[in-house]
């Protein structure tokens, strides 16, 4: 069976101030998650699970089927507070999202193949896509197993702030683990992130995980354990997150070897309102070199 792609989208963007899953980049409206569903269909996946809020149903789910329409199978679930493991309620006062571990988690009902996750503000290209479906191919999913497309650092930068990104630690191919580096930016054309007091230059050239990363369905019940024992110690904290390089800390400490294939795709996103101009701008030149049609969905 061909795998599942599971695309973020619950997020609202407070760094972009509105809604950048939904705002238009392409020529005719499209918005940035709909280069990756077309490149998901063309790449070889089967089916494409949607993670939104409830508030989204009425507007989000009708616009997304009327574009993509019967191309590949779509699914709608919800990240809500309250959506959580048998036993656990919300704490008083909590408002922030669970994180990006629990969004992955509730798409648990509409999956039972090997599936990735992406977010719905990245642009990952066909490449990108195309390198995940050929290592969800490898997966026996049987067992608890996944894999990590990488990008380059020095093309996931943003010109106008600092970004957080994983960097992904390897050996002969497989992951050793993922640092996450806070407050990434750019600065006399050099690359740094501060530790603590520390300013630590990196190269540009460390492989990072933009949440393109691959599971097998076991995962699914690993993902539920780390996520009670994070609440267990962690949810009266307000902005406790539970996150996705964790679960992959997790498959590790169980002796899962996990590879990092690389892609030659360009990743591109929007993190801020100023880098609007320049995803419109590249996915322009993408169209003229006839990567993709004006129109996706004509």
């Amino acid at each position: 069976m061909k795998p599942t792609l599971v695309i973020l989208a619950a997020g609202m963007g407070s760094r972009y101030g509105g809604n950048k899953q939904t705002d238009a980049f392409g020529p005719s409206g499209e918005t940035i998650m709909e280069y990756t569903i077309y490149d998901a269909i063309r790449a070889g996946f089967g089916k494409v699970v949607f993670v939104i809020k409830r508030s989204m149903k009425d507007t989000f789910e009708p616009e997304i089927k009327e574009k993509v329409g019967d191309r590949i199978d779509l699914a709608f679930v919800y990240q809500e507070l309250d959506v959580l493991p048998d036993g656990l309620t919300v704490p008083e006062g909590r408002e922030k999202p669970w994180g990006t571990g629990h969004a992955l988690w509730v798409s648990k009902d509409e999956v039972d193949v090997p599936f990735s996750m992406a977010n719905a503000d990245d642009f990952y290209g066909f490449d990108g896509m195309k390198t995940m479906v050929d290592a969800l191919n490898k997966l026996d999913n049987s067992k608890i197993g996944g894999c990590i497309v990488g990008y380059e650092l020095s093309n996931t930068l943003s010109d106008h702030g600092s970004v957080n990104r994983g960097v992904c630690e390897t050996e002969n191919g497989y992951l050793t683990g993922i640092k996450e580096c806070i407050g990434i930016y750019k600065e006399d054309g050099k690359i740094f992130y501060e530790d603590g007091e520390e300013k630590i230059e990196l190269t540009g050239e460390e492989p990072v995980s933009m949440n393109l990363m691959g599971y097998t369905t076991p995962v699914y019940q690993l993902m539920e354990e780390g996520f009670v024992e994070f609440f267990n110690e962690k949810s009266h904290l307000p902005k406790s997150e539970y996150l996705t390089p964790e679960i992959f800390e997790e498959m590790m400490a169980k002796g899962v070897n996990i590879p990092v294939p690389t892609t030659t795709s360009s990743w591109f996103g929007v993190t801020y309102q100023e880098d609007k101009p320049f995803v419109v701008e590249k996915l322009n030149e993408l169209i003229d070199a006839g990567e993709y049609p004006d129109n996706l969905w004509a």
